[in-house]
């Protein structure tokens, strides 16, 4: 009796320190936000006629029939597909010439009233000259896209190269490093994290202007969609296609984005 004391304190000891090992997960608020906001969808569609504001399960209906006869797979193909143009040209041109203004003062010089002159006018006011050009139709959305993505970027990627140590250039160019040789062995491997913002800038650029471009100047895609909704009246249709304006983009950061930064955040943390 007098010895079950104290092998019950070490026993209760044990399981204190073992217990504060344990780590409870931290709540996360990241998914209240959405609850929160189809509660104050449905509370403000509750308070106004239907074809103002329809609620939720309307705009799911209207999906559904959308799902059924192919039509909105077909509108989102289109639109993608011109994101996939005008967002891939612009990459590729933007790497070029944000590398080349970071390895050259000169140039750097040459296209900074450029890089200012573009990224002052709004992408959409280039939609009217683009169809006037091209017309109406998969070209002259895409070149309103490209326009639309492609400064952002280069300034992005010239300005994050230019922050690479200059001791790692003296470094190199010590070593008899050519021009080419530093990007591909100092710049691209320093680059990574100002990669990632760069394409994340152009995307969401890109992804803007394309809604806009479509709603002036296309027969077809999301942008398109949500202008012929409202035209017709049909806010189910409108609100349908703002929606999936944002889940494309909400998947792109999510599924593409966030996951190159996680696979280079240990290499951040170490630089």
């Amino acid at each position: 009796m007098m010895s079950s004391t104290p092998v019950s304190s070490r026993a209760l000891s044990r399981s204190t320190s073992a217990g504060a090992g344990v780590r409870f997960p931290r709540p996360s608020w990241r998914w209240a936000s959405l609850p929160a906001l189809l509660l104050v969808w449905i509370a403000a569609a509750s308070s106004v006629p239907a074809y103002v504001l329809p609620q939720p399960w309307d705009v799911a209906a209207e999906g559904w029939r959308g799902i059924q006869d192919g039509s909105l797979f077909h509108q989102l193909a289109a639109s993608l597909l011109r994101e996939a143009g005008g967002f891939g040209a612009a990459t590729v041109v933007a790497f070029a010439l944000g590398i080349s203004g970071a390895v050259s003062r000169g140039f750097r010089e040459f296209m900074a009233p450029l890089n200012s002159l573009f990224m002052s006018i709004p992408p959409i006011a280039w939609a009217p000259l683009s169809m006037i050009f091209f017309g109406i139709g998969y070209l002259s959305i895409v070149v309103v896209i490209f326009v639309a993505a492609l400064f952002p970027m280069v300034l992005a990627l010239q300005e994050g190269l230019l922050t690479i140590q200059e001791g790692n250039l003296r470094a190199a160019r010590t070593l008899g490093a050519s021009r080419l040789q530093l990007i591909c062995y100092v710049y691209l491997p320093a680059s990574q994290p100002f990669i990632i913002a760069a394409l994340r800038i152009g995307f969401s650029q890109a992804w803007r202007a394309l809604v806009a471009a479509e709603m002036i100047g296309a027969s077809q895609g999301i942008g398109w969609m949500v202008a012929m909704g409202g035209q017709t009246g049909n806010s189910s249709e409108v609100i349908l296609g703002i929606s999936l304006i944002g889940l494309m983009a909400w998947l792109m950061e999510s599924l593409v984005f966030r996951r190159i930064e996680r696979r280079y955040e240990g290499w951040r943390a170490q630089s």
